[in-house]
Formats: structure tokens, C-alpha cells, sequence
């Protein structure tokens, strides 16, 4: 896959997450720029709420744009 290619692709996938209101791990910590087990580590610690819906967590969006708010500030 070319570079073209794959930064297209990226963009398309992340037009796909800001449409979403709930993420699972894998949006959220790719929305978050880190990994599932940071991502994990977060809710542990308090930093981030996650909800537990059929064994996995979701996230909602507008928590993890303000997680991000309050990381830049």
C-alpha cells in the first residue's frame, strides 16, 4: 500500500469515528492515539468512564473530547 493510499485510508477511518457517538476500545483508544492496554489503564485510574454492555466497554465520545480538552490545556 502506497503512502497516498494509506493516509486515505486513515482519513476515511477517522471520518468514520467522528461520526460515532459510542466507540469500543479499539475507536476509542485509536481516537485517543493510544493503546487498548493505555486505554484500559486509564479507566482503572479514573481518568476516562467507560460503560460495560455484553462483557465490553464503550466509550462516549463527547468524554473522550473532553479528556482531550483538559490534556491540551
Amino acid at each position: 500500500m502506497s503512502i497516498v493510499e494509506e493516509a486515505t485510508a486513515r482519513e476515511t477511518e477517522f471520518e468514520v469515528i467522528d461520526r460515532l457517538t459510542w466507540m469500543n476500545s479499539k475507536e476509542a483508544a485509536r481516537y485517543l492515539r493510544k493503546t487498548r492496554n493505555a486505554l484500559h489503564i486509564m479507566v482503572a485510574r479514573g481518568y476516562v468512564r467507560a460503560r460495560r454492555f455484553r462483557g465490553r466497554l464503550y466509550f462516549r465520545r463527547i468524554e473522550l473530547d473532553r479528556l482531550l480538552e483538559s490534556s491540551t490545556s
